[in-house]
C-alpha cells in the first residue's frame, strides 16, 4: 500500500508557505512556525519548508500533516535537520515516535494547528476518539527534536 502523501495546492505552496518562510526568516514565528531544514537523501543539499514545532511539557515535536513528504523521508535518511527562526538556527537530531505512541502529539497539534492543516486528518480532530486518532497515526509521521548543543 502506498503512503500517504497530499502535495501542497498551488495557494499554499506559492502563496501561503512563501509568506510565513518570509515572515519566519524575519524572526517572527507564526503559532510556532520555523523553517526546517534538512539534507536531501540523495543530493545532499540542504532543503527548506515551514513546519509547526509543537512543545508539549517541554518536549518538541514536529508532525507531518501531509503525511510522507520529502522531508520526512529525508529527515529518515539524515536523522537531523535544523530549525531557523530569523537568524538563529537550532540544530536538532530527530527521533521518529512509533505509530502506537502518536495519538497525545497529534491531538495536541490538532488543538493548536486544526485551522490550519485539519483538512489532512481525513476528518479526525483533536476532539475525536484515540480509536480514530490512532487510525491515522500511520499516516502522519511524528519527531521528536533533540537539540545539539
Amino acid at each position: 500500500m502506498a503512503e500517504h502523501y497530499q502535495e501542497p495546492d498551488w495557494f499554499t505552496k506559492n502563496v501561503f508557505n512563501r509568506l510565513v518562510a518570509l515572515m519566519t526568516r524575519l524572526g517572527i514565528s507564526v503559532w510556532g512556525s520555523r523553517i526546517l531544514r534538512v539534507k536531501g537523501r540523495k543530493s545532499g543539499e540542504w532543503h527548506s519548508t515551514p513546519a509547526n514545532l509543537l512543545t508539549i511539557d517541554k518536549t518538541q515535536y514536529l508532525v507531518a500533516p501531509r503525511g510522507h513528504t520529502q522531508w520526512v523521508r529525508n529527515i529518515r535518511v539524515s536523522g537531523e535537520g535544523e530549525l531557523v527562526l530569523g537568524s538563529h538556527a537550532q540544530r536538532f537530531k530527530a527521533v521518529e515516535i512509533p505509530e502506537d505512541q502518536r495519538v497525545p502529539i497529534l491531538r495536541e497539534y490538532l488543538k493548536r494547528w486544526a485551522f490550519e492543516v485539519g483538512m489532512f486528518f481525513g476528518g479526525v480532530s483533536a476532539t475525536s476518539s484515540d480509536e480514530d486518532l490512532r487510525r491515522i497515526a500511520p499516516d502522519h509521521p511524528v519527531f521528536r527534536v533533540d537539540p545539539i548543543v
